[in-house]
């Protein structure tokens, strides 16, 4: 049967529907506006840019730079209408964000192999490969379903995670490797303070600027109790002075064998994947400002030049705990049948929304045609993306943006500094992707 259902008109669910159609796969794309809006949804045009109309870097020595142009080589949708909406915005792609959803709108109603149903979906149909793109605002119905019909398993309505920055920028002139008590092996890197360091890091914490949250963010926190179960730190700061010494920043167990003794604080920070490449800072939940996160977080002394990987993050967000439930083209491992898209999945972004429905997409399309799997190699930051959802990290896991640390490392070490080594994995990944090509040359 040529024929399957995507729910929801969102970035993932439109780059998914333009993919299944242009290889002739009738499509039935379900998307709830204009008859409901979600909290944060205000046009009735699909793929809305809620937040910033900025894409971030277009350049391919940026993770997400590279991103973009792995897609656009394959044919994106999304990347199509951005490249024809753009606004002047120096490295960064900006858009039109009227024009823009207004384009993919467009060529999604034109289309002869897609036909859009105006309705809130509560659930999927049995008979029909389907593609769930409902997006961190998934209606309850719908959650219920697939948490109690599709085992759904650990869905997440809250999304609080720590900052992760790369390994390679930490300085371990200061910061050093150990585990509380000498516990085991030496895991954790540690950041020591003395108490000038403290003192000035404290203040600088309780003064910085937070993010705004919007009011659905703010209900969700009033509901699952956020600030008791999973305190972000600038708050933990602002109880006290000293709060932070009992809590994240402890220093009891952690003696720096350099100068044999304990620091006044430690702020440790834990593998983020088998390869070491990312570490995540313990206990740093937080809805700083980016900007301040930067700023404030670089006054631990060994991060004084660390390059986040993602920031801290606290907001309303419905995902699934994916490694194990998902496959690396998106599917279910239990209904192959089924397969997820966007933000639901554990990507964060609007361009890697996009790319989890590219090949959601192109893998159900695939399935059809050629009775084939579709996965793409780590070396592409598509493949380490989708790798990212079906595997996870070391820790706990939480939405991840892209980044060169969860991309396959480089088998030799690159001189010539960071934008040498990430020019070799963009000439790598495009490399592969051009590859790709040539061996799906007819489902392409």
């Amino acid at each position: 049967m040529r024929k399957i259902s995507v729910y929801g008109a969102g970035l993932a669910g439109c780059e998914a529907a333009w993919q299944l159609a242009k290889r002739g796969i009738e499509v039935t794309l379900y998307e709830m506006k204009p008859q409901k809006f979600s909290p944060a949804h205000h046009s009735e045009n699909f793929a809305e840019l809620v937040c910033s109309n900025s894409l971030r870097s277009d350049s391919v020595t940026n993770a997400v730079g590279l991103l973009k142009e792995e897609l656009r080589r394959m044919g994106s949708l999304i990347m199509e209408a951005a490249d024809a909406t753009r606004v002047p915005a120096g490295s960064a792609l900006a858009v039109d964000r009227h024009l823009f959803s207004e384009y993919i709108t467009n060529k999604i109603k034109n289309d002869p192999n897609i036909s859009v149903v105006e309705c809130e979906a509560e659930s999927i149909k049995d008979d029909e490969i389907s593609i769930i793109a409902t997006g961190p605002l998934t209606s309850d119905k719908m959650s219920d379903f697939m948490r109690e019909k599709l085992g759904c398993r650990g869905l997440n309505f809250f999304d609080a995670a720590a900052p992760i920055v790369d390994a390679s920028s930490i300085n371990y002139d200061v910061a050093f490797f150990a585990s509380r008590y000498d516990k085991g092996d030496a895991d954790y890197i540690n950041c020591p303070m003395t108490e000038e360091q403290y003192n000035a890091f404290w203040k600088a914490l309780v003064e910085a600027e937070e993010a705004q949250l919007k009011d659905f963010d703010k209900e969700a926190q009033k509901e699952l109790k956020v600030f008791e179960g999973c305190m972000p730190v600038e708050v933990m700061a602002r109880r006290g002075h000293d709060t932070l010494l009992y809590g994240p920043l402890k220093p009891v167990g952690l003696v720096d064998k350099r100068v044999g003794k304990t620091a006044y604080a430690v702020v440790q920070l834990r593998k983020e994947n088998k390869e070491g490449s990312m570490y995540n800072l313990v206990g740093f939940q937080t809805h700083l400002t980016f900007p301040e996160q930067k700023r404030v977080f670089r006054m631990i002394p060994g991060l004084e030049n660390a390059e986040f990987l993602r920031y801290g993050v606290m907001h309303r967000n419905t995902y699934l705990s994916s490694p194990g439930f998902l496959d690396s083209d998106y599917s279910m491992k239990d209904r192959p049948d089924v397969y997820f898209a966007g933000q639901m999945t554990g990507v964060e972004g609007y361009i890697e929304s996009t790319a989890s429905g590219f090949l959601a997409g192109l893998s159900a399309a695939r399935r059809i045609i050629a009775s084939e799997e579709t996965h793409f190699p780590r070396t592409t930051m598509i493949g380490a993306m989708a790798h990212y959802v079906s595997h996870g990290g070391e820790s706990s896991f939480a939405p991840m943006n892209a980044n060169f640390g969860i991309i396959e490392s480089l088998p030799e070490r690159v001189k010539g500094g960071k934008i040498a080594k990430y020019e070799k994995y963009a000439e790598r990944a495009l490399d592969e992707i051009e590859k790709i090509k040539k061996e799906y040359e007819i489902i392409l």
